[in-house]
């Protein structure tokens, strides 16, 4: 448990220094594989001009680049806060083993960052949603799926 409390109190320390920098928002992150540090990330959403730079990214692209691979086993993942749903789908799709988080995202939406639009959204069917989707040309668009499914080159992920 002590080291659980070590590596979530670095990813709080992260967020404070965020803000009083004023890099970004109060939100910090730390991958750690095998007891050591690989990697943290910090919100920098308005400084880098990139609504995906939040510190569950930024952590993950570094520990992809500095480990030289795009799969994250082996790894928990610390933040202050409760993933939002983008890092939730990375932290996925990285295949971290587990996440530790200190505040909520109902503590973040009382200081306006609030996920629930899209929580909700997923749920509807494209053309329903607020941003609406709509689909065309997936005959010819196919043509790369089945490029991809018969190749010898596709690394599988």
């Amino acid at each position: 448990m002590a080291y659980i409390e070590k590596y979530l109190l670095e990813a709080i320390n992260l967020s404070i220094e965020n803000v009083k920098n004023g890099t970004g928002g109060p939100f910090g992150a730390v991958i750690v594989k095998n007891g050591e540090i690989i990697s943290t990330g910090v919100n920098k959403v308005t400084s880098n001009n990139d609504p995906t730079a939040h510190a569950e990214i930024e952590a993950i692209r570094s520990a992809c680049s500095k480990l030289n691979d795009f799969l994250l086993k082996d790894c928990e993942i610390y933040t202050s806060c409760e993933p939002c749903p983008m890092c939730l789908s990375a932290i996925y799709w990285a295949h971290i083993d587990k996440i530790y988080y200190a505040n909520t995202r109902e503590d973040a939406e009382k200081i306006n960052f609030s996920d629930n639009l899209i929580y909700n959204e997923i749920n509807l069917k494209p053309d329903e949603r607020t941003i609406p989707a709509e689909q065309h040309l997936r005959d010819k668009a196919m043509d790369a799926f089945k490029i991809w499914e018969s190749s010898d080159k596709k690394i599988s992920y």
